[in-house]
């Protein structure tokens, strides 16, 4: 686990403002129609992976909210994974790119469920 003193510090963290950061860049290429609906969507759902991790940071002191607040985290991460397949479908992005995110959103679910299966380790007693 390491020294952790703020979320910032969390690898899953790091991982998640990163991904989402690329789906800013590569959604800034997407049709001028997808600007409201799906541009708005993936937006929206990969940087919320990172506001749910960042408010589960402060709940460490109440196990249950920790894990809801990871729990949604989780949700916003599986959602992006599912606008990432659309824009695969409609050609917005290459395979290589899709393919690409899809593994760092693998790799960022697997350390979500692993944080909140060890949930005790994160809390604050």
């Amino acid at each position: 686990m390491g020294n952790i003193r703020i979320y910032r510090d969390l690898r899953v963290y790091q991982n998640a403002f990163e991904a989402a950061m690329e789906i800013f860049e590569i959604t800034k290429s997407f049709p001028a129609e997808e600007k409201f609906s799906m541009v708005d969507q993936m937006r929206h759902s990969s940087r919320s992976v990172c506001a749910n991790l960042a408010e589960s940071w402060r709940k460490r002191r109440y196990p249950k909210s920790f894990v809801s607040k990871l729990s949604d985290s989780e949700s916003e991460a599986e959602e992006t994974r599912v606008w990432l397949e659309f824009s695969l479908g409609c050609q917005y992005i290459s395979n290589e790119t899709f393919e690409e995110l899809d593994k760092k959103y693998d790799l960022i679910l697997g350390q979500l469920v692993k944080m909140i299966s060890n949930s005790e380790q994160w809390t604050i007693r």
